[in-house]
């Protein structure tokens, strides 16, 4: 219950300059790093309603269950595509 409001600081923080980056650049890098923030982001949240119990019917925590492979889902694709992002984004600008 502790560690999703903690990993969710330096995670809202991320958000938040990937969204900043995205409204000054604009650029298809820039878009895949939001995504990527928006899905660890997502992590997180799911991570808050397994532990608050919110959305039952999702079955939080369960094997082979909706929640789980939103969690799985949204975690590989957030572990891909911010690194992605960040990558692009230094080959176009490397001097930045």
């Amino acid at each position: 219950m502790l560690i999703a409001p903690i990993a969710a600081v330096p995670l809202s923080a991320l958000l938040l300059v990937s969204v900043n980056i995205f409204m000054r650049r604009r650029t298809f890098a820039s878009a895949v790093q939001l995504a990527g923030a928006g899905c660890l982001m997502l992590v997180v949240l799911v991570h808050v309603s397994e532990a608050l119990q919110i959305l039952p019917f999702m079955g939080w925590g369960e094997p082979n269950s909706v929640g789980h492979y939103l969690d799985l889902a949204s975690a590989m694709l957030g572990l891909t595509l911010l690194p992605l992002g960040l990558l692009l984004g230094l080959m176009k600008n490397p001097d930045s």
